[in-house]
């Protein structure tokens, strides 16, 4: 990319020029374990010697301001400067497409959607911890009120598992429609089937996964499908997941990658993705 990374007003002789974030499953909750994960990564990248900033972004005022926005290799301008977007708030499309992106998650619904141009695959985490997940790849649990039924546990050879008959004519909410374990998954699955989200008599748009869970609890919406990390931290930490529960599982595909700019060195790529592979 060509955009001009201008100084920060926090600039300090020991910050790095690069930017690092890991928002996908960063809830208030995981706060400290989150920050734990950065420390692992950011260490492991320091002694490769590559300048790991200290510290993740969390919102568009730790970013460093982009004179005149975001653009391509060919000048155009693809996002807008991080300075002018509400400080408080992180978008991710701007994270993700900064020109001083070190190291951060995606989705591969906007990986699909054309991120890919302008980005580098690091590498995949490990969903071995979670059920639906097997080494990189992940799937989503589907997701209904409890009404007192346990949930269904995740196919073992990771198929799907969709009852088109007890989804036919619910609401379905969604985190985002780029969002391939909210979204554009189950959409798949339906297809495989011979249906589509017309089966549904709403949809709407939660703007997270904790937010469609809640929904659901509420009243508001009666499915979701849910990546199985994030229903993971739900039963954690959202008391509204205590009234909801897995009645299906999408197909496992490959979970959250891991990228960086698409400016950064070779030498520095390959760096990442050695220190990655160790400490996955």
């Amino acid at each position: 990319m060509v955009s001009s990374v201008s100084q920060r007003n926090d600039q300090n002789p020991g910050t790095s020029d690069f930017v690092a974030a890991l928002p996908m499953y960063d809830w208030p909750e995981m706060r400290s374990e989150v920050d734990a994960q950065w420390a692992r990564l950011r260490d492991a990248f320091r002694q490769r010697g590559i300048d790991a900033p200290q510290t993740i972004a969390r919102v568009n005022a730790d970013l460093w301001p982009v004179d005149g926005g975001i653009r391509d290799a060919a000048g155009k301008v693809i996002a807008p400067d991080p300075a002018t977007l509400p400080p408080d708030e992180l978008d991710f499309h701007g994270l993700w497409l900064h020109p001083a992106l070190l190291f951060a998650q995606t989705c591969w619904g906007p990986m699909e959607l054309g991120l890919s141009e302008h980005v580098q695959v690091v590498g995949q985490p490990s969903y071995d911890a979670y059920e639906g997940g097997q080494g990189e790849l992940y799937s989503s649990a589907i997701v209904m009120c409890a009404d007192g039924s346990p949930s269904v546990r995740a196919p073992d050879d990771g198929s799907p598992l969709v009852s088109l008959d007890l989804l036919r004519n619910m609401r379905f909410t969604f985190n985002h429609s780029d969002s391939m374990s909210g979204f554009v998954g189950l959409t798949r699955d339906l297809e495989a089937l011979g249906e589509s989200l017309n089966m549904f008599s709403e949809r709407s748009e939660s703007g997270g996964h904790r937010a469609s869970i809640v929904a659901i609890a509420e009243g508001k919406a009666d499915v979701a499908a849910i990546d199985c990390q994030s229903w993971a931290l739900a039963r954690r930490f959202e008391p509204a997941a205590q009234k909801v529960a897995a009645v299906g599982w999408t197909r496992r595909r490959k979970g959250l990658p891991f990228i960086t700019a698409r400016a950064t060195p070779e030498k520095i790529v390959v760096a990442l993705r050695e220190a990655v592979a160790a400490i996955a």
